[in-house]
């Protein structure tokens, strides 16, 4: 029997896929590029030029097929907090222009840690501090649409603002915008709790799901029905109110050097989260697909797409989970799928830029508010509370700090609290006195197995790389395990992944002070790396010890020191 090389797609049927894939992200994207800018407090129209150029920006330089690049609802909740706290300071400028030198700084930033290959930057937000920080991030956007909803004059970026300026508020809400904004989110929750199932008894399951992710349009389309026939601007009702003309405004940015610096800062932050955020959605889903992600080169996507977004009078822009997930579900095949994105989405703001004018924005709030609560993950924290009650400390803090008071000092104190905790844990290197299972050369904790001791011989296990964290400790954590009868000490060096000026301090410290009690010290497995940076210093030359391939080979040699 022959193998038959695997069938080549002909490039008609991933252009259908691509281009099917882009309506159903360009239907999503729609109400969502209006409704983020809006929380970003900016002016409609900026989300939709946030949806053009920095789309095919990505797809020239990133490596994700399916990541659909845009206006974000974290980023942009973090954009109105950083303009809120620095153009106090600068009266005379917009906040559309001043997002334009946040979004510069912020692709500016990117590109640099792409060239300097800094994409390990990004572990600097653990897990805990990201799961603490969405889900605070994601409340506190709920906080903010809660009085648009309902028609309350009330605006603020956090949790005690909004509750403030709603209590001082004249209006705490409207009838007329409270009908649209309640019934657009019930209208939505339906379609999310029982639309699958609906459509499921007519269509394929992939088919539902994906009409059923597409339910915002239907409700935006319903709403500006209802808000025409009814002319509801009439009854107090707020809506988007008409849009200039749609073109693609290119300029440069202010230049202001104050300006730069003053957001400077804050566009360091939003960097951060920017890169963590989008990685973590361009692996996850490149996964499930086989796709290989380069770090390097996404960060270089981002860079690109937030600098064309800051010469085309864009926002700050990142990669969406929800689009991406969509995008994902549709069968994108390539990354060209984000440059039919752009051009739908032209096409879109100029024929619905008319209609799109008399939509509540009561109606964009509840499609923010739905959205972000489904962006909050309860289970990491129950995981959390049984698995590490100090991880779950840092993410509860994180998620608080977020929520009521911003979401720098909430990131600033999670990852300062995540680097203390994890030097408390590395300060003192776990050392385990181990001995041999009958019969076997396997050596394991005397605490947790029967084995067997060799007389004269103290073997333990170094449970840590030996860095200047924790390698003063190294000493106090071998003298006090000394028998009587100890001739030699066995530190098997496997699980040592690297060893500092400082570790290397250390063991010959210890080395020192055991040869003034006649015993001696040997070392066994060493990784390769670790004894190639000790060969370059000769270390293993005036080590007064051995150095064994293996423990059991080092455990064969006996209790004799050595000579």
């Amino acid at each position: 029997m022959t193998l038959r090389p695997p069938r080549r797609e002909a490039p008609s049927d991933v252009l259908r896929d691509d281009l099917l894939a882009a309506a159903i992200i360009t239907i999503l994207l729609i109400p969502q590029s209006l409704a983020y800018a809006l929380l970003a407090g900016l002016p409609p129209q900026v989300g939709l030029y946030a949806s053009f150029l920095p789309l095919i920006a990505y797809a020239l330089l990133g490596t994700s097929q399916v990541m659909a690049v845009g206006p974000a609802a974290v980023p942009s909740l973090m954009t109105a907090q950083m303009l809120g706290a620095v153009l106090p300071q600068f009266p005379g400028v917009a906040p559309e222009a001043a997002a334009l030198v946040l979004a510069a700084e912020v692709g500016l930033l990117l590109a640099a840690a792409a060239l300097l290959r800094l994409d390990a930057l990004t572990a600097l937000l653990s897990m805990p501090v990201l799961q603490g920080f969405v889900a605070g991030a994601c409340l506190s956007i709920v906080a903010t649409q809660a009085p648009v909803l309902v028609g309350s004059s009330a605006r603020g970026t956090s949790l005690p603002e909004v509750l403030q300026r709603w209590w001082q508020a004249e209006l705490p809400w409207q009838g007329w915008t409270a009908a649209f904004g309640l019934a657009a989110l019930a209208a939505l929750l339906l379609v999310r709790w029982r639309g699958r199932r609906w459509l499921g008894r007519w269509l394929p399951p992939v088919q539902a799901a994906l009409l059923t992710k597409m339910a915002p349009l239907a409700v935006v389309g319903l709403a500006i029905a209802a808000s025409l026939a009814w002319e509801v601007a009439q009854h107090g009702v707020r809506t988007v109110g008409a849009l200039p003309r749609i073109g693609l405004p290119l300029a440069w940015p202010l230049t202001d050097p104050a300006l730069w610096r003053a957001l400077l800062p804050s566009a360091g932050v939003l960097a951060l989260v920017t890169a963590v955020e989008s990685l973590a959605v361009a692996e996850s889903l490149g996964l499930k697909r086989g796709e290989r992600i380069v770090p390097r080169r996404e960060l270089a996507g981002l860079a690109a797409a937030n600098l064309a977004a800051a010469v085309s009078s864009g926002q700050p822009v990142a990669g969406g989970l929800s689009r991406s997930a969509v995008a994902f579900d549709a069968g994108t095949r390539t990354r060209w799928a984000g440059l039919y994105v752009a051009l739908m989405m032209a096409v879109a703001a100029l024929v619905l830029a008319g209609p799109l004018a008399a939509l509540p924005r009561a109606v964009l709030a509840a499609i923010i508010g739905l959205a972000a609560w489904s962006l909050i993950d309860w289970r990491p924290f129950r995981q959390a509370w049984h698995y590490d009650r100090g991880e779950f400390v840092v993410m509860a803090g994180v998620a608080a700090l977020t929520l009521l008071v911003n979401v720098e000092k909430a990131l600033v104190v999670g990852v300062a609290v995540s680097i203390a905790l994890l030097l408390k844990r590395t300060a003192r290197p776990h050392v385990a006195r181990i001995g041999r299972v009958p019969g076997t050369e396997h050596y394991r904790n005397v605490d947790r197995h029967q084995v067997e001791c060799t007389p004269g011989v103290l073997a333990l296990r170094i449970d840590e790389s030996l860095l200047f964290t924790n390698a003063r400790q190294l000493p106090s954590e071998v003298v006090p395990q000394l028998q009587p009868d100890t001739r030699r000490v066995v530190l098997l060096m496997s699980p040592v992944n690297t060893i500092d000026f400082s570790g290397l301090e250390a063991l010959e410290a210890l080395d020192a002070l055991l040869a003034e009690r006649a015993i001696a010290l040997d070392l066994a497995e060493i990784k390769g790396p670790v004894q190639d940076r000790l060969q370059t210093l000769g270390w293993p030359q005036h080590f007064r010890g051995r150095i064994f391939l293996s423990l059991h080979q080092a455990m064969q040699a006996g209790p004799a020191a050595a000579d």
